[in-house]
């Protein structure tokens, strides 16, 4: 069965830095795009970052374009995001997904997990 699996979130300072890290399992995830998303209380999910594959084109939002960096195992099956100079404003529950890369940055993901809670105080 396929999986993915989100960790590394937590309580962090204004300022402060923290990494996600999400596993997948149950086939070779290699030939997909991953990516994460966020969804903050009362508004809707949103995109965050996109590698088409290890060491592939990348794709940022507006919002967290300097601040935030994805990347991906080798084997393409683990995917992290660098957050950086974190605001108030990036707190939400954030999602790892996989699917094309053409598509992803629409919401169009074939696999999601079950995200990690992230809280920047200030």
């Amino acid at each position: 069965q396929e999986q993915l699996e989100e960790s590394g979130g937590g309580l962090v300072q204004a300022g402060g830095s923290l990494r996600l890290h999400c596993a997948a399992s149950g086939r070779t995830f290699s030939t997909y795009a991953m990516g994460w998303f966020r969804q903050a209380p009362g508004k809707e999910r949103e995109f965050v970052a996109a590698e088409r594959y290890s060491g592939g084109s990348t794709y940022y939002a507006d919002s967290v374009k300097g601040r935030f960096t994805i990347s991906r195992d080798n084997a393409g099956n683990t995917v992290y995001l660098q957050m950086n100079s974190l605001k108030p404003e990036d707190t939400a529950v954030y999602y790892c997904a996989a699917g094309q890369f053409t598509v992803m940055r629409r919401g169009e993901c074939d696999y999601w997990g079950q995200g990690t809670q992230v809280t920047v105080s200030s």
